[in-house]
């Protein structure tokens, strides 16, 4: 049986379809649209300490998620604050001054723990005995200063050890810690365990490490965003901690060619002493390491805001749940 023909009216309109299937097949693409240039506060001098930023940029992570990352390493900038206004989408901050800026009403939220233990330890000439501490009762002990990550994790570790911070004499001697205890200026040195103890050990000091991660979970170093951010333009965020957790996994995989694109981005690391600085990032990658990347743990978070209360840093609780987020993770 044969079948009708279409309709007139029926038979252009699959024409005009046809021609206009004919005419997009035939037009080039949209144009891509431009990466977004980000600026990242780093908050420290260019150092091995950030290689997942470098690994993940120089491979182009970022450029895949429409960023065009630029580095900002001057101490002037508070890019807390800044993301705080709104004036930036991100930087780098640790677990405390996410609490402190939230107390003062900034709307900065951590949404990648990317040092999944905090850094801050105790470090003593070996002959000192001190082990643990208790053993810091009575001793003097350098710190950069009364405040910071240095500061905290000293209150920290003094406090889950049932050690009161007081019993100690705490020095200000800035960022001096290796020499400071080369030249047996103090008993003891407040470090980052990543670095210090790293250098004493190769300028003939072998050095006791007493680590806050051992006695006390706390939130560590990560990015930070806002409130603002996260609402309109939560891609943004995906894209970004998507770069970074690759840029993380690459590092763990591959020190070696980490360290070597590291060079790329440090001036001068080429000439620095690279058993030295090869140790350092071998020393912060066990930091990083982690089962679910980029996850906050909430009692680090408890343990945080319980230490700036008994301290005083915090005059008064703040709202955990809106200070932190792991609904941004790859």
């Amino acid at each position: 049986m044969l079948h009708s023909p279409l309709p007139r009216a029926v038979a252009g309109l699959v024409g005009l379809l046809a021609l206009a299937a004919l005419s997009g097949a035939c037009s080039p693409p949209p144009p891509p649209e431009a990466p977004r240039p980000i600026r990242l506060p780093m908050g420290y001098i260019p150092n091995v300490q950030y290689a997942p930023f470098y690994v993940a940029l120089d491979k182009g992570y970022f450029l895949e998620e429409g960023i065009d990352l630029e580095f900002d390493y001057a101490f002037e900038t508070d890019g807390v604050a800044l993301v705080g206004a709104g004036e930036l989408p991100f930087s780098l901050a640790s677990g405390e001054q996410v609490l402190l800026a939230r107390a003062q009403g900034l709307p900065v939220t951590y949404v990648y723990a990317w040092w999944q233990d905090y850094p801050v330890a105790v470090a003593a000439p070996v002959e000192s005995g001190i082990t643990t501490p208790a053993d810091l009762v009575g001793k003097r002990i350098g710190i950069p200063v009364l405040g910071g990550a240095s500061f905290i994790g000293y209150q920290a570790l003094m406090r889950a050890a049932g050690v009161s911070p007081e019993a100690a004499d705490l020095e200000v001697i800035g960022f001096n810690q290796v020499e400071a205890l080369l030249a047996g200026q103090t008993d003891a040195v407040v470090v980052y365990a990543n670095n210090e103890p790293i250098q004493l050990e190769h300028l003939g000091m072998p050095v006791n490490v007493v680590r806050v991660a051992d006695y006390v979970t706390l939130s560590s170093n990560g990015l930070i965003s806002n409130e603002m951010t996260l609402d309109s333009d939560p891609e943004l965020v995906r894209g970004m901690l998507r770069a970074l957790a690759r840029g993380v996994e690459d590092v763990v995989d591959d020190p070696e060619a980490a360290y070597e694109i590291c060079k790329r981005y440090i001036e001068g690391l080429e000439d620095a002493d690279q058993a030295v600085q090869r140790q350092v990032l071998d020393a912060s990658i066990e930091f990083w390491r982690s089962e679910r990347a980029g996850w906050s743990d909430p009692q680090a978070w408890e343990n945080m805001h319980d230490v700036l209360l008994q301290t005083g840093l915090l005059k008064a609780p703040v709202a955990l749940e809106e200070a932190y987020s792991n609904d941004f993770l790859p």
